[in-house]
């Protein structure tokens, strides 16, 4: 009987999904058990998967499996690193038998959008009787379909892998030099003094083409015009060179996520709320997404009269919002850092605990990040903040050190500042206070 090997998650998985559409994890051991191998059977093959055999964790004998088997399946409903990574591999070894599924209200990344993949309905996560029969009647005869469909790697480059055509080599070897050449471009654009960077950014905009022949330039030239903002004015070039961008690129979520982010920073917060909302419910959420929700509506409610009822109401929302962006991914702490001090302005009943876990889940964080290599620019203003939000001057005093030492504009202090500030407030010690106050103090001098 000829093998099917099956590419994907195990166990219990959260889903990222929002609640309106999908469920918040899936069993995906029930999803093999209930749905795939009952229709990979009925399809006349064997169900493998590598968790069922032990020593298929071994890399090179999963390799066999991917190469080997007479047809690959791969559940792509989740952004899981090793279902992705072994999909790749199928399709640069052979030429067919590969077959991506996922669940009808799952969004992928960019790459495997584009490729056709079967849909199924997955209402719930626990995977009833009733889900797995319309599961199976979903996908059988798509994949029957798709299995003699020609992989990517073996589509867009013919005679791959090795009756290639030297021509084409030759074709892709000065793609990539004027690719290099771009990006050193844009590199010199970024290693300019700032207040000269966002016109060099617009000169190269105009050299390279309005609008850029292909996505990757245009959201490279996004992103170079993004980090070469000076001043508030500067954001509605940012909103103007994507207004510019054909509907094919400006309606990809990362350009949409861009240009919410400008229309926030360029002081216009509805607008930013609407455009965040929207490209929610059409690409999903994601905590990078609320978070920028949660910013817009935390601004609101700053901008609002301490007694008016829209105060409460902007508060309220943003909470909602850095706590969904929590929930979808603890490492990510841009939302867990964010909710000690909002908990502490509400001051309900319960919400000094809930600002002491999210500001520790916002310190393991962090140092998670730091011990992998992963920090970004914001690590260690977030840190800064969090010694501040734990009332712990000791700490507070040895990052301050560090940011006297390397100056402010490395430790985003302009931006920092306020919330340094909004945690002193809520310091109740007064000898804690004084030297917190100190240190803000010492580090605006710096």
């Amino acid at each position: 009987m000829p093998s099917c090997f099956m590419i994907m998650p195990y166990g219990r998985k959260p889903t990222q999904a929002d609640p309106k559409f999908g469920p918040a994890e899936i069993d995906f051991n029930a999803l093999w058990d209930r749905a795939y191998v009952p229709a990979i059977k009925a399809l006349g093959y064997q169900p493998v998967r590598a968790d069922q055999d032990t020593s298929a964790l071994i890399v090179s004998e999963m390799l066999e499996r991917i190469y080997f088997a007479d047809l690959v399946l791969a559940d792509m409903t989740i952004p899981n690193g090793n279902v992705y990574y072994e999909v790749g591999i199928r399709h640069a070894s052979q030429e067919t038998g590969c077959v991506l599924l996922a669940a009808d209200w799952s969004k992928q990344l960019f790459d495997v959008v584009q490729i056709r993949t079967v849909r199924y309905p997955l209402p719930e996560g626990e995977i009833t009787e009733a889900t797995a029969t319309a599961m199976q009647a979903a996908i059988k005869d798509p994949i029957k379909t798709l299995a003699a469909g020609i992989s990517p790697m073996h589509q867009s480059i013919p005679g791959f892998p090795d009756k290639v055509d030297p021509r084409k080599a030759t074709s892709m070897r000065g793609q990539l030099a004027e690719q290099a050449a771009f990006q050193t471009k844009i590199r010199a654009v970024r290693a300019a003094a700032p207040d000269q960077r966002m016109a060099r950014a617009q000169a190269l905009i105009a050299t390279e083409g309005s609008p850029p022949a292909t996505y990757a330039k245009a959201l490279a030239l996004l992103l170079m015009l993004r980090d070469c903002v000076n001043d508030a004015a500067d954001w509605n070039i940012v909103l103007d060179f994507i207004s510019k961008l054909p509907d094919r690129f400006a309606n990809e979520p990362e350009v949409q996520e861009n240009r919410a982010f400008a229309a926030a920073q360029a002081g216009d917060d509805i607008q930013a709320i609407a455009e965040i909302q929207t490209l929610i419910d059409f690409a999903g959420p994601t905590p990078e997404r609320l978070g920028l929700m949660g910013g817009r509506h935390k601004r609101l409610a700053r901008a609002a009269p301490a007694d008016a009822p829209r105060r409460k109401e902007e508060l309220e929302k943003a909470i909602d919002c850095y706590q969904q962006g929590m929930e979808l991914d603890l490492n990510a702490y841009y939302c867990s850092s964010n909710l000690p001090r909002l908990y502490r302005a509400r001051g309900n009943p319960g919400d000094e605990d809930l600002a002491q876990a999210t500001v520790r889940v916002a310190i393991a964080a962090c140092e998670r990040a730091r011990r992998l290599q992963l920090a970004d620019e914001w690590l260690r203003p977030t840190q800064l903040a969090a010694a501040f939000d734990l009332g712990d001057p000791d700490k507070a005093e040895e990052v301050a050190m560090q940011v006297v030492a390397e100056g402010q504009a490395k430790w985003k202090v302009g931006s920092v500042l306020r919330d340094l500030e909004g945690s002193l407030q809520y310091v109740t010690d007064p000898a804690k206070r004084a030297r917190l106050s100190a240190i803000i103090d010492k580090i605006k001098t710096a």
